[in-house]
């Protein structure tokens, strides 16, 4: 895609995301029950440019992801990761995490490069499914987050979010965060 179209896509996503990188994340319920407000008109623009034919990256540069929420999981694409496409038209809400930069790739290298990433963020999220243990599935992918991103942003992440991820339930997560909370205070 020519540098013209590029700074198109990248002037429109600063409209998204100013009032998104400002709020980082909410939850995942009051972000969808907003019937007025930016934030909102924002996700919605999120959504349309995922469901669009346009492959986009996630700012390899940046401390930013999407949380995209299919009809029975949710997936994690971190820095580096292709979203956006014939991959995500099934994407039902996207939860943008730290300051949200999408780019678009100029060469069929770059999108090769983004679609391996993208692969390994699912493989990561696969490998920590394996276990059979819920409580410990919640506390790596927990860890993991921790590992690219403030206690604030991961702190503001909807348990639902993580819940989807892991295959577990919301209510498990809440009470690993508890858990965490309490070993932290003490």
């Amino acid at each position: 895609m020519d540098s013209e179209n590029q700074q198109g896509y990248q002037i429109g996503l600063a409209l998204a995301t100013h009032v998104i990188s400002s709020t980082c994340v909410t939850r995942f319920r009051a972000y969808r029950e907003m019937k007025s407000g930016s934030e909102d008109l924002q996700a919605s623009e999120i959504l349309k440019l995922l469901r669009s034919e346009q492959i986009l990256t996630v700012n390899a540069r940046r401390k930013n992801g999407l949380i995209l929420y299919k009809q029975f999981h949710a997936e994690f694409a971190g820095p580096g990761a292709a979203v956006g496409g014939f991959y995500d038209q099934d994407c039902q809400w996207a939860l943008p995490v730290g300051h949200l930069s999408l780019l678009t790739p100029e060469s069929h290298e770059e999108r090769q490069k983004a679609y391996l990433i993208r692969r390994q963020w699912i493989r990561l999220t696969r490998k920590i499914t394996e276990n059979p243990v819920p409580q410990q599935r919640v506390q790596t992918i927990l860890n993991q987050f921790e590992n690219y991103f403030d206690a604030e942003t991961i702190a503001q992440l909807p348990d639902e979010a993580f819940a989807l991820s892991v295959g577990v339930l919301p209510q498990t997560v809440n009470m690993v965060r508890r858990t965490q909370e309490q070993v932290g205070r003490e």
